[in-house]
């Protein structure tokens, strides 16, 4: 059903849904809220908590001051409240000098920030009486938006869509929706958008999550039975060519590298094909595993491909691998395929791979496209294995096991070397992913249930550690201080945000108006962009190559900067709103500085001083380990926090968190085992709509059974 049929959405309010990704009704029933803001009635300014939402009545008190700083429109005036004087400031909103009246009560909703002389808010909603009122004990939805489109407008779209659309069929068995107490499909959407208290948006919430698990792992499990039948059509032997180069390289590999190294060339000479995954912290050197794979691929007489997130890191890899040629002498034709190569130079690469003349292949999603035929594909690498779908994966592994039809003549006439034989009978290629998300094993299992793990858990010794402080919203102006000093000296520096525009919520930091914030508080020298994943591919990527080649200095971004780009040069990480991410996302962050051989910092600042807040945020203090980090972040995490942090970025479902909801994760687990054996092949009538939801998602792309990038 298109968008369109609802009453009040035009092409114009069609447009800025679409740039949600939400095209019909059924996909706007599932465009579920970020969060709930919970209004409590007004209490007197003077019994109001520091640093928490909090509602106070008032009236102006004296002028409506609007000044200017550098673009930036900032509106600042008092207002007489029970129990003091408020001071408000508002950015870019010139407009209250108008519409504000004296002798006029108003209610004023915000972060409250108490000083030795004064109390403030900055960004504060303000609300007639009346209108407070209807408020008062409910939870309203609020919706990640673009501009141009409400929170309002969303709103009324979501309740039309959900009286239209119908939730005829329940894919999850009735089997496990009684024996875990689950309210109805239509009931659990209904509630996760206008939840009637806390306990029934909890409930939707448990529901909704289990359906999320249990299709994944279920498509996981189906995954991993088709590749445990899969014999190693590519057999290879060990070559000297790695081992030259593992002497030669001006380090030591660690013990972990070379045990996982091990691990790697016995499933490549195995009888089985690979399924591996690499899991390891940033900077614990799964790159030159990578690539001591694809070369012992090519030395036995294939191709391999590695496919990256973003064109950046795929160019970053590529001029890494040609650095590894020019410096030893590796007998290696390495090219870069990404979506903007131009059409003549792309003509050229796709002819190289197809004859077979360019033997290693790096690129983005490129590499998966129709016209790309590979001549003798037998290993496939990918790098952040959660960016790519579950078939996405398939789909680049699917391109070996045939040749072309120009190379099977080649092959035919005697051109291709004897190693190809195996490209006749085809066969699924080596698959080796890699992550740095720092996920526990007892989770890893579950989520990768079609690969085998290694984790590489030790960093070379040579690593300056990362210096980290937890600080307050007051320690800002400090903290700006210590950029413009780092700047100073030569270095770049990260910021990052929790939104992308103004307006998505009241109490976070957004990408738009930082950015504007910094370039009035910093000297104009320093040069300050903004990046966030709402941009156009193109503007990401020229983005983050200016950064990359320094014609950036600072760069306030959304968490889009977890993967994707490599600075050696960035030694100053600082990350507003830390206390609405998870610890193992924080990690993940932080991982972005500290590449070089500078001292590199980072700053994570809390918008809650609540201690239990600060004790956890401090947990990042205590250690750089990301696993030692991922176990705490499980054990610390719990329903309590629904509210409260955002979803781990790296393994992010619509709904879904690995560690807030790792008991619902098991649970879904041990059940789609239970039915897999009971019934592998979901033949039984009970299974018919689960049958039928998992061979829509997978024929789909695996997009919503799989990891969700940002």
């Amino acid at each position: 059903m298109d968008i369109r049929s609802l009453k009040g959405v035009g092409d114009k309010t069609a447009a800025l849904f679409e740039k949600l990704h939400i095209d019909t009704a059924e996909e706007l029933v599932r465009y579920y809220p970020r969060d709930y803001e919970q209004f409590s009635a007004p209490v007197p300014l003077s019994t109001a908590q520091p640093e928490e939402i909090v509602t106070v009545e008032g009236k102006l008190a004296g002028n409506v001051e609007t000044r200017h700083v550098r673009g930036l429109s900032i509106t600042s005036f008092q207002a007489s409240c029970e129990g003091g004087v408020l001071h408000l400031t508002y950015f870019n909103m010139p407009y209250l000098k108008n519409s504000l009246k004296r002798g006029v009560p108003y209610l004023f909703r915000g972060r409250l920030h108490r000083g030795k002389e004064r109390c403030s808010m900055e960004q504060a909603k303000i609300y007639k009486p009346e209108e407070y009122g209807k408020l008062v004990d409910a939870l309203q939805p609020r919706y990640a938006v673009t501009k141009g489109l409400t929170n309002n407008a969303v709103t009324k779209a979501v309740k039309q869509a959900i009286g239209l659309v119908t939730f005829a069929e329940d894919s999850l068995p009735e089997e496990i929706r009684s024996r875990e107490g689950f309210v109805s499909l239509l009931e659990a959407v209904s509630q996760m958008h206008f939840p009637t208290n806390r306990q029934t948006l909890v409930e939707a919430r448990k529901r909704l999550v289990y359906d999320e698990f249990f299709q994944f792992i279920l498509a996981v499990r189906k995954l991993k039975e088709a590749g445990e039948r899969e014999q190693n059509a590519y057999p290879m032997i060990e070559v000297a060519q790695t081992k030259r180069l593992i002497e030669a390289l001006p380090y030591r590999l660690t013990g972990a590298q070379a045990r996982v190294w091990g691990e790697i060339q016995s499933d490549l000479c195995g009888e089985s094909v690979m399924n591996r995954l690499i899991q390891g912290d940033v900077g614990s050197g799964k790159t030159i595993l990578a690539f001591l794979s694809l070369i012992m691929c090519v030395a036995n007489g294939y191709q391999g491909a590695m496919m990256a997130p973003t064109e950046v890191l795929a160019r970053q890899h590529y001029e890494s691998l040609l650095s590894l040629k020019k410096k030893y002498g590796l007998e290696i034709s390495p090219v870069l395929l990404t979506g903007s190569v131009t059409a003549k130079d792309r003509r050229e690469i796709y002819a190289n791979i197809e004859s077979g003349e360019a033997d290693i292949i790096l690129g983005t999603h490129a590499l998966i496209q129709e016209k790309v035929v590979y001549r003798n594909l037998a290993l496939v690498i990918t790098d952040e294995q959660h960016r790519f779908g579950v078939r996405q994966r398939e789909k680049l592994a699917e391109k070996g096991g045939a040749m072309s039809d120009s190379a099977l003549s080649q092959k035919t006439s005697g051109g291709a070397e004897e190693s190809n034989e195996a490209f006749e009978k085809g066969g699924a290629v080596h698959v080796l992913v890699m992550s740095a998300t720092p996920i526990p094993r007892t989770l890893a299992i579950i989520l990768y249930g079609d690969l085998h793990i290694s984790v590489l858990d030790e960093l070379p010794a040579d690593r300056l550690p990362i210096k980290n402080c937890v600080v307050n919203t007051n320690y800002r102006n400090t903290a700006y201080k210590f950029i413009e000093k780092e700047v100073a000296g030569g270095s770049q520096v990260y910021v990052i945000c929790p939104m992308v525009e103004e307006g998505e919520s009241q109490e976070l930091e957004d990408v738009g108006t930082y950015t504007k914030k910094l370039q009035s508080a910093l000297p104009a020298s320093v040069r300050v962009a903004a990046l966030h994943g709402r941009m156009r591919p193109v503007e990401k990527t020229r983005i983050m190559e200016a950064f990359e080649a320094h014609n950036i200095d600072v760069l306030v971004s959304t968490t889009v900067i977890e993967v994707g780009i490599n600075v050696p040069n960035a030694t100053v990480m600082l990350i507003e709103n830390a206390e609405r991410f998870g610890l193992a996302q924080l990690h993940q962050l932080r991982g972005r500085v500290g590449r070089g051989d500078k001292q590199s910092y980072c700053i994570f600042i809390s918008a809650s001083e609540r201690p239990e807040t600060m004790e956890r945020l401090k947990i990042l203090n205590e250690s750089n380990d990301g696993f030692v980090i991922a176990g705490k972040d499980l054990a610390l995490r719990g329903p309590g926090d629904l509210f409260g942090i955002r979803q781990s970025g790296e393994l992010q479902f619509a709904l879904g968190d690995i560690y807030q909801d790792a008991a619902i994760l098991q649970s879904a687990s041990d059940w789609a085992d239970k039915i897999l054996a009971e019934d592998p092949d979901l033949l039984r009538p009970e299974h018919a709509g689960l049958k039928r939801c998992l061979t829509e998602k997978l024929a789909a792309g695996g997009n919503e059974v799989d990891f969700r990038s940002i």
